[in-house]
């Protein structure tokens, strides 16, 4: 059942839950997100970032990803991660998408706010959901990160995380359905135990009384700490990162224990989706609280 994002996060809210959000760049992973949706009936969001341009075109994965979700047995939205220009925002929801995040973080604050809110209004004018992002989300040095690298330093400058008295005014001027904050996560692989701001959450949430928050940099954060997370306020997670390493390790261990001479890829393929499946099932389980 094909949804916007907004009504998810309403009733996320609801029940005080976080909607789990992955990148699917390719067949498998969508694939295993779906099926572990399905096997735990829970809501799901998919998502195609722009920086996966290299791995598959938009084009090519989202009318695959509508019509996954459309056929799907519970409710799924179709989302654009980190759209970087209006020109693919535009490209997203004339496919279909349900959701899009147009995120000019790296950009002067007033920017951010001009731009953020004309997508908000073309968007809003044909029932998709929209994103952004306020704060500096930095990057481990892993290349499966969204951006540039961040030193270790910035990781822990609090400096970078989102303000919210600036949040406040931002999602007043922009009316977006969602705001991606940071505080403390990072895009990639964690290294070190990541020292995360909860207290900012909820002050964040509190000050832009009810809009629902983002934590990017999902993947890697510890069972204990989702859970804070999500009673301060966090409502969407996105995961990649691990997901994508666990499918490549089951595949890594396929290869090396196969005892026959060929290895068709039928069944790498396979074997990489129920991979996505079971990693998937164990982040929406902890994310719905089940």
């Amino acid at each position: 059942m094909l949804v916007t994002v907004k009504e998810l996060l309403a009733e996320a809210e609801k029940k005080q839950r976080a909607v789990g959000a992955f990148n699917v760049p390719n067949l498998e992973a969508l694939r295993g997100v779906i099926q572990a949706a399905e096997m735990l009936e829970v809501p799901v969001i998919i998502q195609h970032a722009e920086v996966h341009e290299n791995l598959i075109a938009l084009e090519e994965i989202g009318p695959l990803m509508i019509h996954y979700a459309k056929q799907a047995k519970v409710p799924v939205a179709v989302h654009l991660d980190h759209g970087s220009s209006l020109t693919a925002c535009i490209k997203a929801i004339r496919l279909g998408f349900t959701s899009i995040m147009y995120d000019a973080s790296l950009k002067e604050y007033e920017t951010n706010v001009k731009e953020t809110a004309e997508l908000a209004q073309i968007a809003h004018s044909v029932n998709v959901s929209v994103e952004a992002e306020l704060g500096e989300m930095t990057n481990s040095s892993v290349g499966s990160g969204e951006g540039r690298e961040s030193t270790q330093d910035e990781l822990e400058n609090s400096d970078l995380f989102t303000n919210p008295d600036q949040a406040k005014s931002f999602v007043e001027a922009t009316q977006v359905d969602s705001l991606a904050v940071s505080f403390g996560t990072v895009h990639g692989k964690y290294f070190a135990e990541p020292n995360l701001d909860f207290e900012r959450i909820a002050a964040i949430r509190t000050a832009v009384n009810g809009c629902p928050l983002v934590m990017h940099g999902g993947s890697g954060v510890s069972e204990e700490d989702y859970g804070k997370a999500i009673t301060a306020g966090i409502r969407k997670i996105n995961y990649y990162t691990y997901m994508n390493l666990t499918a490549g390790e089951s595949v890594k261990r396929l290869v090396n224990t196969t005892q026959q001479n060929e290895l068709f890829f039928d069944e790498v393929s396979l074997h990489a989706t129920a991979a996505v499946k079971e990693n998937v099932s164990q982040a929406l389980r902890i994310f719905n609280r089940l």
